[in-house]
């Protein structure tokens, strides 16, 4: 007969969670003993939590046929921390799933599995490691004070740009040795054609320039990287002069 797991959340003591299973007597009476017990998965491993989401862990514990009762707990290696009551649902064969949000601490975790037969005493323990991590997040950015200067030049001249690349690390703070690109767009077109590219300054600041070709709109552009999200800027208008298609 298939053992079944009754999870449930049984103590909460020191900052562990204990979730208990109930498996039911095996079909045939052994001659001696068998109260092995073995933690033998934690999946995944390690538990990696997203921001706002929960993630959940699943246990599976291989246990001999005269345990009756496996409690599983689990808490943080380093620290020390209350958990909240945890959802267990009843699984299959001595299974049993945690689940895990971004309030709980992220490193290194272990399990304890405590086997007990038909008596309710101890027979058996074993432990295991696993991790939690919180997922990296990239960070916001946003192109600030964009300028494309002068407002009105002759063809041919030069029109100069710039502003300064931001990212939202608790506050605003500048981002230094990224890569800029600048953006444009004719009158009567649809389409923004790149221009030029810049590298930002250590305060986030860039500055570039091109040459005036036709009256039309300006803009910046990072692309964003593993760590910081993408953004644009404003449009800034540059009107040019000097030809039979003025604007």
């Amino acid at each position: 007969m298939r053992k079944i797991a009754l999870g449930f959340v049984s103590a909460l003591v020191g900052g562990a969670m204990l979730v208990t299973g109930a498996g039911a007597a095996s079909a045939s009476t052994a001659t001696k003993a068998d109260t092995r017990l073995f933690i033998r998965s934690i999946t995944p491993n390690p538990v990696v939590v997203k921001k706002g989401e929960e993630s959940t862990a699943f246990i599976h514990v291989r246990a001999g046929s005269d345990v009756k009762k496996v409690e599983v707990s689990v808490a943080p290696v380093d620290g020390v921390q209350t958990l909240r009551a945890k959802d267990v649902k009843p699984l299959e064969s001595w299974r049993f799933s945690v689940g895990f949000s971004d309030g709980d601490q992220p490193g290194k975790w272990k399990a304890t599995a405590v086997a007990f037969d038909a008596a309710g005493k101890e027979v058996a323990k074993d432990d295991a490691y696993f991790a939690v991590e919180l997922a990296k997040t990239k960070a916001d950015t946003r192109v600030s004070r964009f300028e494309a200067e002068p407002y009105k030049v002759r063809k041919g001249k030069s029109i100069y740009f710039s502003g300064r690349l931001q990212a939202d690390d608790h506050r605003w703070k500048g981002v230094r040795g990224e890569k800029v690109n600048i953006f444009y767009r004719a009158n009567g077109h649809s389409a923004w054609k790149w221009v030029t590219s810049t590298t930002t300054k250590w305060d986030g600041k860039f500055f570039a320039k091109t040459k005036a070709y036709k009256s039309g709109w300006f803009r910046a552009s990072f692309a964003g990287n593993d760590e910081l999200n993408s953004s644009t800027s404003r449009a800034d208008y540059v009107r040019v002069y000097g030809s039979w298609w003025r604007r």
